[in-house]
């Protein structure tokens, strides 16, 4: 058995030197360490021999499993690297010439407007908060001084989930919520940017869907100077500092006194021209002191406490900064608009 053993281990060497492929080999490795294979065979019959001959049996058969299996490992690893030689000569690559650039990508106009603003009041003390874009018809309308029925609700037409929940159509509710949080004690400094809602028809200057960015200040002893006060610092901070501002009455179901915020028309510089119509002013968000009953609503007692709120739409603010006439181009994917804003 031993001298048999060694003519396997000298027949497996040959055919392991001469193989071409792996496969060649995997046949080898199947041939003599298989189940079926020689070697195998040889130990089965190691229960007819003495006691004294199995032990030096075994190890012998042992010994030429290993080797011949070391060979096989051997020689495949010779055989992968000639495969990958011979890929690497036929597969050539010119490194010589020159690398296919990847276009890179850049945030949306209206992602870089709404950063912007953001950077501004916060350098001015305010937070930043968000929530739900589907909202209660309480937190929408009924705690910002719109009860049912009340026909301002008419200019802010909505849809809704059911007759309770609606797609927000302002991010005021955010101001409620967050005046909520704070159970009555002030002060209150933040601004809600996000997405908001209403029926509105598509065309150069609406849409159903489009962003707003609201601000509150809810202190002791607020007053209407200081909402100047804030306008002034954030229309020169992202206009330019030759732009002038002018506070006009309006009136809004949610602010007591209420007011639009103009400011000076860039192309004309105040004389008047087509964009302006006429007028020197072009006229960005709504403000005003916040009306007592919303602050009451809000958990605040309009004895103590006093406060200014603020709108303003983004896409608005985009079209006014980078002179666009059509709010759609925001919404259509169109890489042709969007490439222009690679620098922001």
């Amino acid at each position: 058995m031993l001298e048999r053993l060694q003519e396997l281990h000298d027949e497996a060497v040959t055919k392991i030197a001469a193989a071409q492929s792996r496969k060649e080999l995997e046949d080898i490795r199947v041939a003599y360490l298989g189940k079926k294979g020689p070697i195998t065979e040889v130990m089965k019959g190691m229960g007819r021999l003495s006691a004294e001959e199995k032990p030096v049996v075994g190890q012998k058969a042992n010994e030429v499993r290993q080797s011949v299996q070391k060979l096989i490992e051997e020689k495949e690893g010779t055989l992968k690297r000639a495969e990958v030689q011979k890929q690497l000569e036929e597969e050539s690559l010119d490194v010589t010439l020159p690398g296919r650039p990847v276009p890179k990508g850049s945030r949306h106009p209206l992602t870089s407007v709404v950063e912007t603003i953001e950077d501004v009041f916060i350098g001015m003390g305010f937070q930043v908060a968000e929530g739900p874009e589907v909202e209660t018809d309480y937190y929408n309308f009924e705690s910002l001084n719109l009860p049912k029925h009340h026909p301002a609700r008419d200019m802010q037409d909505t849809f809704f989930v059911t007759q309770d929940l609606l797609l927000r159509t302002q991010t005021s509710p955010v101001q409620t919520r967050t005046m909520e949080k704070h159970e009555g004690r002030g002060p209150v400094k933040i601004i809600c940017p996000g997405k908001v809602y209403r029926r509105d028809e598509d065309d150069a200057t609406h849409s159903h869907q489009f962003m707003q960015i609201e601000g509150l200040v809810v202190g002791e002893g607020i007053r209407m100077s200081d909402l100047k006060g804030i306008f002034e610092a954030f229309v020169k901070s992202y206009f330019g500092e030759d732009r002038d501002i002018r506070l006009r009455p309006s009136f809004f179901p949610f602010t007591e006194p209420s007011a639009e915020l103009d400011i000076s028309c860039a192309i004309c510089g105040g004389s008047g021209c087509r964009t302006c119509k006429g007028t020197g002013w072009i006229e960005v968000l709504g403000s005003g002191m916040v009306h007592p009953n919303v602050l009451e609503m809000g958990g605040f007692d309009p004895e103590v406490y006093s406060g200014f709120a603020f709108g303003m739409g983004v896409e608005r603010f985009a079209m006014l900064k980078y002179g666009i006439d059509d709010i759609r181009h925001f919404y259509t994917n169109d890489t042709r608009f969007l490439s222009q804003f690679t620098h922001e």
